[in-house]
């Protein structure tokens, strides 16, 4: 008559167990790795350094089950620290969580089929108990080292990405911008900047933004200045775009990132080639959101070219700079009196036949020029917002002309 096994019986059993499990550890490893190198393509292609961090953690997961099941006293196995205590920021950067299940679940099926043979007569069915237990507990540990190396990466580039956005801004260190990118996987271009605010309660806005920027497959860079967002973005341009489509691109990817923005204005740098040059793209934004305030009606997102000449009265010398070049020099070099023509249409508040009278020419003649002026600068005289900026410039060219002597 068969009786049931005793404690003592039990851990008899269990510690024969351990001693053939301690025996074949290392056959076990190699037969584990050897069936990754089957089963798994991934593993094959790997180099020999990482495939030599994966055998030394099969190798040490093994031991630190059968260390765990030599004490059963545990409550559960310690097996964060045994296995991957070595090299968890290797393996994380090498190897993603799904290849790790599928090592870990060939690692178990290895030792699941030898249960026969490594347990002590009497001993398979506390055998396999203990594998099902520590694959559990292994399969747990294995989410949290993860998660802590996520977590680690994720504090890690959002403090590259701070430094990237401050440098972009201030130009003061732009030799590491190549550096930095690099270490962000930066590859995108076209890049463009949008600048917003930021209240204390909308940090996850940060989160969304980058959320839906890399689904869209754009690089992006976000960095917190107090209570501005600023965001950088490597446009996924569409592989016929030329130079003008792969701005109005990145202007459309912009905008839709600006409606995660919950409140205020949004001011979108135009479009330059890559992140090196992306300076002048953040800084007009930023700049453009300074000077929002003076045209509270603007568009949302509103380009920060739209907001030249707010800019340039908030004291923003590049803004002030590309009036000059942009609208007051092509007018001053033009054969015809466009300039006077313009001056006056616009002292006049816009009346035609006013400035014709003035000009001693028909109010058709004044039409022509208006049109000509349009054509040189891009700035209308007869829309309003065009003729602010148009008034601005003009008054910054005849100023720049008295400091200059002439």
């Amino acid at each position: 008559m068969s009786t049931e096994p005793t404690s003592d019986d039990l851990e008899t059993i269990r510690a024969e167990t351990a001693k053939r499990f301690e025996r074949a550890m290392g056959e076990l490893s190699t037969a584990a790795v050897a069936l990754m190198e089957e089963r798994l393509s991934w593993f094959r292609g790997m180099d020999a350094e990482d495939r030599s961090w994966v055998g030394l953690i099969a190798q040490s997961g093994v031991a630190a089950f059968v260390d765990w099941f030599k004490n059963p006293g545990r409550t559960r196995p310690p097996i964060t620290a045994e296995v991957y205590g070595m090299a968890p920021r290797e393996l994380t950067r090498s190897v993603t969580l799904q290849h790790t299940v599928e090592m870990i679940r060939i690692v178990i099926d290895v030792a699941e089929t030898r249960v026969p043979e490594l347990a002590a007569p009497g001993g398979e069915a506390q055998l396999r108990e203990g594998i099902l237990r520590y694959s559990r507990e292994l399969a747990f540990s294995t989410a949290k080292v993860y998660a802590r190396a996520a977590e680690a990466r994720g504090a890690w580039d959002a403090r590259l990405e701070a430094l990237v956005v401050d440098a972009l801004l201030h130009g003061d260190r732009e030799e590491g911008l190549e550096t930095w990118s690099a270490a962000l996987g930066w590859k995108r271009s076209p890049v463009i900047a949008l600048a917003g605010q930021l209240s204390e309660a909308d940090t996850s806005v940060v989160d969304e933004i980058r959320g839906l920027a890399r689904n869209q497959g754009h690089d992006v860079i976000a960095g917190v200045q107090g209570d501005r967002l600023i965001v950088v973005l490597g446009i996924n341009r569409g592989q016929r775009d030329d130079d003008t489509m792969a701005a109005e691109h990145a202007f459309t990817a912009a905008a839709e990132l600006a409606e995660l923005y919950t409140s205020g204005p949004v001011v979108v740098g135009a479009a330059t080639p890559d992140l090196r040059s992306a300076s002048a793209s953040v800084r007009a934004a930023v700049s453009g959101l300074r000077a929002a305030p003076a045209w509270p009606h603007a568009p949302r997102p509103v380009g920060a070219e739209e907001l030249l000449p707010e800019r340039a009265l908030d004291g923003d010398d590049a803004a002030r700079e590309q009036l000059y070049t942009d609208v007051y020099q092509p007018l001053q070099r033009a054969s015809s009196p466009l300039l006077d023509t313009l001056a006056v249409y616009l002292e006049h508040g816009g009346s035609l036949e006013a400035a014709a009278r003035t000009l001693f020419v028909h109010s058709n003649t004044v039409r022509y020029r208006l049109g000509r002026v349009a054509e040189l600068t891009g700035r209308t005289p007869t829309n309003g917002r065009g003729a602010f900026a148009l008034r601005v410039a003009v008054a910054l060219g005849r100023l720049r002309e008295r400091d200059n002597g002439n």
